[in-house]
């Protein structure tokens, strides 16, 4: 359904199963997937593809031109999956050719109100940005991280799946992943546990990516030989493996 009061420009795709709030405007190069719903006054542009079954309220802008400085109006693209919840005044904006031209939203997000996110990043799955929580151009988030209100992230910064960090915090550096960090400039707090716990974690499976933990930021050792040691005494554990790799792969350099 399309509200009579919707501009929806020639060329835009938008199941029939899809929900057009009253003075909305669709791009020509929009497409909508089936059960999507846009709330009133809402601007979707740009070579933007959104997927099945998402919520977009009120007052959002979403496939608008990258602030970047060297943007020149090349056709680059946002894409967002399924399931998300996209809260009043959140704004995402198109991807630029400085990079892979792309920005991505994965399934089941919720980006509470006037949360941003820039150009070129990418929000793998069941992300939350809390309100007004700002990515920089290039942010990777994985899957399940947390991100509180008011919260800055550099450009390039990488957050790994299951993180926490808390709100007002400035993110400098990669966060890795099952941590908890706060702060301006972050650092970390420990593990995320609870988080852990909730998402069904054993007690085993907790215990072990303690031990790495403190071997890694606790122990005094070199890095280089701490991580030979998590890998050494715990490498049979897939997420102490996920733990270690990121800090293996970081290239901004990570909180500690």
């Amino acid at each position: 359904m399309i509200h009579p009061t919707a501009i929806v420009e020639e060329g835009a795709d938008i199941h029939e199963s899809a929900e057009i709030g009253p003075y909305c405007i669709v791009g020509p190069h929009v497409k909508i997937g089936a059960g999507t719903k846009v709330g009133p006054h809402s601007v979707l542009d740009g070579r933007t593809q959104i997927g099945e079954n998402n919520e977009i309220f009120h007052h959002t802008s979403i496939g608008a031109i990258p602030q970047h400085a060297k943007y020149r109006g090349e056709p680059t693209e946002l894409t967002i999956g399924s399931g998300n919840i996209i809260r009043e005044f959140v704004t995402i904006h198109l991807g630029t050719v400085e990079d892979r031209g792309i920005t991505k939203v994965g399934d089941r997000n919720l980006l509470m109100a006037c949360a941003h996110v820039a150009h070129d990043c990418t929000l793998e799955n069941e992300v939350i940005l809390a309100n007004s929580a700002m990515l920089g151009g290039h942010v990777y988030v994985e899957s399940n991280a947390i991100l509180g209100g008011m919260l800055g992230v550099h450009q390039f910064v990488r957050i790994g799946r299951r993180a926490m960090i808390g709100g007002m915090s400035g993110v400098r550096l990669d966060i890795p992943p099952f941590t908890r960090a706060s702060d301006n400039p972050a650092k970390l707090y420990g593990l995320n546990t609870i988080g852990l716990e909730r998402a069904g974690f054993s007690a085993d499976e907790i215990g072990r990516l303690r031990k790495a933990y403190r071997t890694l930021f606790q122990s005094g050792e070199l890095l280089e030989d701490a991580l030979k040691k998590v890998r050494d005494e715990l490498g049979d554990d897939p997420n102490v493996v996920d733990f270690v790799e990121f800090l293996e792969k970081s290239e901004r350099g990570f909180c500690r």
